[in-house]
């Protein structure tokens, strides 16, 4: 073979190898580089994050940071109970490997960025105790992996997305206190794995869908303080074999209370007060033994409550 032919392709070959490597190597730091520069949209909400998250320090080790041994990416952001103010900056859109993302009881103000749809593996969001105001962006919808989704006392309007159908993951959604108003979306019916749904101290109207009683995951539910109406369906408990919680009082529902109840075995709350309920209490009440608290004033029945003794 002539000589420099054989340079040229023992040069290829070396180039071949190496390029790939000094590429691997360049894109760990890289991606973290990316990860500091989203966070550093962040500092100025407090002085403490002025003071801690700084250049001498690896971000990994910056409070509130958790990084991902196997990626060395940040996948955890704990700034809860911190007193930080100011709006959420798009660029937390580049934190791509971020699992959870804790802003909760802080002074944040303003819409959610829609680059939080960009925040593919993420498994918890919880954004209570702050100021949020806007409409709930249905692009929280766009999360496959989120399981815990609390967005509680804020100031939140508009409706209900019915895009949150597609967390069929989602085993918390919290919504408590805010200013949401319109229907509660049949849709939610979908969510399959769903443990907890609060949807309390809102301007909620309609009737509930009859599609959440067969979510039979659902370990509590609580729609108190709402402006809800129509009557409660009459097997409402076929389906909630594992349901404690049931907390519907403060609204404008009637009709009479299921007499099948009796289903619902595990309750240990039942909170249907101030409504417009009428007829006769269900006997099958008292076959609830697991029963701790149970709230029917304000309302249109008679009888009363038989206790069963075991």
């Amino acid at each position: 073979m002539d000589k420099k032919l054989y340079c040229i392709l023992q040069y290829a070959f070396l180039i071949t190898i190496t390029f790939p490597m000094l590429s691997s190597e360049a894109k760990q730091p890289m991606s973290l580089a990316t990860d500091q520069t989203a966070l550093l949209s962040l500092k100025h909400t407090s002085l403490l994050l002025a003071t801690n998250w700084t250049n001498s320090s690896s971000v990994c080790s910056w409070i509130g940071v958790t990084c991902s041994l196997r990626h060395h990416r940040v996948s955890a952001l704990n700034l809860s109970n911190m007193a930080l103010s100011g709006t959420i900056p798009p660029q937390l859109g580049h934190l791509s490997f971020l699992v959870s993302l804790d802003l909760s009881n802080n002074h944040f103000y303003g819409d959610l960025p829609q680059e939080l749809s960009l925040l593919r593996r993420l498994k918890f969001i919880s954004f209570r105790l702050n100021n949020f105001t806007g409409d709930i962006p249905p692009m929280l919808g766009q999360l496959p992996k989120l399981e815990y989704l609390s967005l509680r006392n804020n100031s939140f309007i508009g409706s209900i997305p019915k895009s949150l159908s597609n967390l069929t993951n989602l085993q918390l959604l919290d919504l408590t206190s805010n200013s949401l108003s319109g229907e509660i979306p049949k849709e939610l019916g979908r969510l399959q794995s769903l443990k907890t749904l609060y949807v309390q101290s809102n301007h909620l109207t309609g009737a509930i869908p009859s599609a959440i009683f067969n979510i039979s995951t659902l370990v509590s539910m609580a729609f108190t303080d709402n402006e809800l109406s129509g009557s409660l369906p009459t097997d409402m408990c076929r389906n909630l074999p594992t349901l404690t919680v049931l907390s519907l009082s403060d609204n404008q529902l009637s009709g009479t209370i299921p007499s099948n109840l009796s289903q619902c075995s595990r309750l240990e709350v039942l909170s249907l007060s101030y409504n417009s309920f009428s007829g006769e209490i269900p006997s099958e009440i008292g076959y609830l033994t697991s029963l701790q608290l149970l709230y029917l004033g304000a309302n249109n029945l008679n009888g009363m409550v038989q206790v069963l003794i075991t």
